[in-house]
């Protein structure tokens, strides 16, 4: 049936229920956000959030302190919104959880960067001036980033941070290390450290990057001081001069020579050879050595005749001793577990002072200089009889000094030359004397100072050390009367042990974390700098040394009410001054005159590894300012390269001046890199800078791209992922707009629909039950840190269960029934609930816009929706269980009505209905038919009668129907009205029209 033509002209448009908010199709983040975070400040969320009621408890998040040094970059960005979504979520689910921001200001990072930028000035300034030129910068960037983390929208005590380089922070770090000095963890020795040459400073294995370089690798000859030693089974010919065939990366450590290395379980060879000069001459290397070079034999590779006489066990060569190849001086033949067959020759060249292995195999066998003086013949103590025996520490010969340069206890050729000079200098010295054998270059992977990006070396000075293999708390005069199964644990056992009793997400980081304790080696503490806490250890005129846990807590007392410039300002005596040393019993005989300010005691000038600073937080933050049950923490959130940083760092004087961790979970992500996977480096061009993201895309875009990451792994970021990340917020924000534009008549507390079991066949019934399954499903994610899950779930709530499903099939009741009938009604109390809980549980991730959202349900005046609690699971609506059946059957219904659709070319589908077989009986027919007609979009739905449960559709063209001028219905009761218009029996209603 064809409308009248006076019906095309008829507009009801203003008779509709036309949706009205307040809350914005146009996000404009940008513009708007700021008011957000300037609204919080002005009403003191962060405040009212401590003050708030909090019937979970407290729940302790540790943040690790970000280093105070240029613009937040991506990597902060993820770091920094994680752990927000923690703060904000914990929160919201009933928790105390404050977050105390922090930073680290010392360093050499800063120092450095102060110190380049004064060029030539610095060499003439005193050290409280680059101090007071670091702090200033510290303080400068500190306020940079706070500003930028703000701007993503976190909440944290801004206003009471947490600073490394602040009096009471620098104190509480002292007090941790007064702890480790009473359990005889602490200690100064002479061992090989990472050293930047340029910044003549020692470096913690954190503060190194690895770059490529070529160097150079030799083969070098060192001669048997007694070949008749060799054992038979080599056919040694008599008389022979046989040479150790040494293998080396490092060419100018070879004038630090104090031992070649062999492996007791290998097999080495006595070859004859034929020199340069037709001579016969024989050497010892492992039994590879004539096929593994190169899948080719390295005689061959060399164009050297040989042929092998004999071979030997590698434990049969230990106690023989040879000649340095240059330096007059004999040495031994130990065994060494690093030694492989897989490089160089199974004889590895071993020099104490320039090797962590070398020094740890020097100090298993005692090597020392035999006469007490360098240069001397090297011996060694394989079997300790004497406490005097056991206790002696290897000599790690170093002869460069802190430049990088020789000194003069190496050959007059070397002396004042840089160790990079000295490279070709030996190999050509050792070409000069015919011991070398061979050479080549390769090139691999080596460490590098992670500011300077200039390669390090191995050096031995004197440092500071925090033991991880002595026994804590373990006197070291009784140790040879101890039994081993009763000594107390080291800290590398301690924490082995406890970090079982850590949760790990991902859980992989546990054996990540166990593997870097059980290969590390004693912590070096100190660093020859003046931009740090120095450490407080005074000296008298012979060397000796004060450090005691009563001198430490002295200082630390001084440092808490001055700052550690009082190091610099103020003499020894007045350091002291509330030091007894009559009082204490680890006092030297030489402390009491500490309080004589003539006396010749001096303080030391190295000040703590940063690393050592920041991993004392847990004291200086959570136990100073929190009190003593904050720790253990309940959460540490940092990246993937924490296990070797700051988790590992936070945990050893947390073992050891407490006997426990300082956290009971551990979440690690993983790097930012480009959508190559390559590392994202300016000198590149590949980075994205993050006030230039939030300039162009907004904090809440940002944030729900990082909420949607798979942040166990390395995140590959690209600038279109952020324009993915817009749509998707984009979609997600239309929906609550749509919720909210549908409740402007909506009085909550006067036209709420009660739901009940009447109601179970309703649609709001399967929708308000599909929000109780969102709520249990996001909560449950948040409380897992499954941030990406949640993301997904209610990124496909908002998609699909509301804008394709629910809010489809209810837009034409909300339009077009009478405002106040009991159906829209019923609607518009779902709509409600759903937008509360919906606009909550997108607030940890979403804040501005659900604050915006919430304060436009709710009005101006409304509280912060971050003042609420996470919607409760505990009472669902009751729902028909067949609910799921029907939905499931939608999809069929939907497909044969698209299949008619494109057959008869039908544009609107309100020009089609359903005829559904389906028994009397059957679950089916307790559904509302104009339910089902609203969930596929049609006109009307009916029943035909059909044996058991068949449910076949059959569908219905209705364009021969009259259609309803106001919904565009044709539901089989459009008839004229009094108005002239061809209305349904509802529209009419609607409009009071007969």
């Amino acid at each position: 049936m064809t409308q009248p033509d006076q019906a095309q002209q008829r507009s009801y448009k203003k008779t509709l229920n036309l949706p009205r908010t307040p809350f914005a199709m146009r996000a404009n983040l940008v513009q708007n956000e700021p008011a957000s975070l300037k609204r919080w400040d002005e009403a003191g969320l962060y405040q009212q959030l401590r003050a708030a009621d909090h019937p979970a408890g407290r729940f302790t998040f540790h943040d690790g302190p970000p280093y105070a040094n240029g613009s937040i970059h991506l990597g902060h960005l993820e770091n920094k919104v994680l752990k927000d979504f923690v703060v904000r979520t914990r929160t919201m689910a009933g928790y105390d959880t404050p977050y105390i921001p922090g930073w680290d200001c010392h360093g050499l990072p800063i120092e450095h960067k102060v110190v380049q930028d004064l060029g030539d000035k610095a060499r003439d300034m005193a050290p409280m001036q680059i101090r007071k030129r670091c702090r200033d910068y510290a303080e400068k960037y500190v306020k940079l980033q706070a500003k930028q983390m703000q701007r993503l929208l976190t909440l944290a005590d801004y206003d009471n941070p947490y600073l490394t380089m602040s009096p009471a922070y620098e104190a509480a770090v002292l007090e941790v290390f007064a702890e480790l000095v009473a359990q005889n963890l602490v200690y100064r020795g002479l061992k090989p450290v990472h050293w930047s040459i340029e910044n003549q400073t020692a470096l913690a294995e954190a503060e190194l990057e690895y770059h490529e370089r070529e160097d150079t690798s030799v083969y070098v000859l060192f001669e048997l001081t007694d070949a008749t030693k060799l054992p038979p089974s080599l056919n040694t010919p008599k008389g022979a001069v046989v040479n150790l065939l040494v293998w080396t990366t490092t060419p100018w450590t070879l004038s630090a020579n104090m031992a070649v290395a062999v492996r007791s379980g290998l097999i080495y060879c006595l070859y004859e050879y034929v020199g340069a000069d037709g001579e016969r001459r024989y050497l010892i290397a492992n039994d590879n050595l004539a096929q593994g070079f190169t899948q080719q034999s390295f005689f061959d590779k060399a164009g050297i005749t040989y042929r092998a006489l004999g071979g030997c066990g590698g434990s049969e060569l230990e106690n023989l001793r040879y000649h340095h190849p240059f330096i007059s001086r004999t040495a031994p033949v130990i065994s060494a577990p690093y030694v492989t067959a897989e490089d160089g020759t199974g004889l590895v060249h071993t020099a104490p002072g320039h090797g962590r292995e070398d020094f740890e195999i020097a100090n298993h066998y005692r090597l020392h200089w035999r006469e007490g003086r360098v240069g001397a013949d090297v011996d060694w103590i394989p079997r300790p009889k004497t406490t005097e025996e056991r206790l002696r520490k290897a000599d790690a010969y170093c002869p460069v000094r802190a430049d990088g340069t020789f000194d003069e206890t190496a050959p007059d050729w070397l002396q004042g030359k840089n160790v990079w000079e000295a490279n070709d200098l030996v190999v050509e010295h050792l070409r000069n004397i015919a011991h070398l054998f061979h050479k080549h270059t390769f090139s691999h992977s080596y460490p590098h100072d992670w500011r300077g990006t200039t390669p390090v070396i191995f050096r031995a000075t004197e440092q500071w050390f925090l033991s991880v293999d002595f026994p804590i708390g373990f006197d070291l005069l009784g140790e040879q009367e101890t039994p081993n199964e009763t000594l107390p644990p080291t800290l590398r056992q301690l924490a082995n042990k406890e970090i079982d009793g850590v949760e790990f997400i991902p859980a992989w980081g546990r054996n990540r974390l166990r593997g870097m304790l059980e290969t590390r080696p004693d912590w070096c503490l100190s660093r020859q700098r003046a931009w740090g806490l120095p450490i407080p250890a005074f000296y008298n005129g012979d060397g000796e040394v004060l450090l005691t846990p009563a001198s430490v807590r002295a200082v630390a007392d001084i440092v808490r009410a001055k700052g550690s410039d009082a190091w610099f300002t103020m003499e020894p005596h007045e350091l002291l001054a509330g030091y007894d040393a009559a009082g204490d019993a680890d006092a030297p005989d030489w402390a009491f005159e500490i309080r004589n300010p003539k006396s010749e005691i001096t303080k030391g000038s190295d000040i703590f590894d940063v690393w050592f600073e920041s991993g004392s937080s847990w004291h200086a933050v959570l136990h100073q300012r929190q009190g003593a049950d904050a720790v253990p923490a309940d959460l540490y959130l940092e990246g993937s390269d924490q296990h070797r940083g700051w988790f590992q760092t936070s945990l050893l004087p947390a073992l050891g001046a407490t006997g426990r961790p300082p956290y009971k979970a551990l979440l690690t992500h993983g790097f930012t890199v480009d959508r190559e996977g390559k590392k994202m480096s300016k000198s590149v061009g590949n980075t994205l800078e993050v006030e230039e993201l939030l300039k162009t895309y907004g904090a809440d875009v940002c944030r729900w791209w990082v909420s949607g990451l798979a942040f166990e792994n390395d995140v590959k970021v690209d600038e279109s992922f952020f324009k993915d990340a817009g749509d998707e917020y984009r979609k997600v924000r239309n929906t609550i707009r749509f919720l909210l534009s549908n409740l402007s008549d909506f009085d909550p507390s006067t036209s709420r629909h009660a739901f009940g079991e009447a109601d179970a066949t309703s649609i709001e019934a399967w929708a308000m039950h599909e929000l109780d399954r969102l709520v249990a499903d996001v909560r449950s994610h948040y409380k897992a840190y499954a941030f990406r899950r949640a993301h997904e779930r209610l990124f496909n709530f908002c998609n699909d269960t509301l804008s394709a499903v629910y809010l489809a099939a209810v837009k034409d009741r909300l339009y077009c029934d009478k405002a106040d009938a009991p159906r829209r009604r019923r609607t518009q109390t779902a709509l409600h609930e759903i937008a509360d809980a919906l606009i909550r549980l997108l607030a940890p991730l979403l804040p501005h816009t659900a604050d915006e959202a919430w304060r436009a349900m709710g009005g101006d005046d409304a509280p912060s929706v971050h003042l609420e609690r996470f919607p409760a699971t505990s009472a669902p609506t009751p729902c028909d269980p067949a609910w799921a059946d029907v939905i499931s059957r939608r999809d069929g219904w939907l497909r044969a009505v698209e299949t008619y659709r494109q057959a008869q070319e039908i544009d609107n589908p309100l020009d089609l209905g359903l005829r559904i077989a389906a028994a009397p009986d059957a679950a089916l027919r307790r559904f509302d038919p104009v339910d089902l007609a609203d969930l596929c979009g049609l006109s009307r739905v009916e029943w035909a009668d059909a044996a058991g449960d068949d449910v076949g559709v059959e569908v219905l063209d209705l364009r021969d129907e009259p259609r309803c001028e106001r919904s565009w219905k044709r539901d089989g009761t459009v008839r004229q009205r009094s108005d002239g218009g061809q209305l349904s029996d509802r529209d009419a209603d609607a409009m009071d029209l007969v």
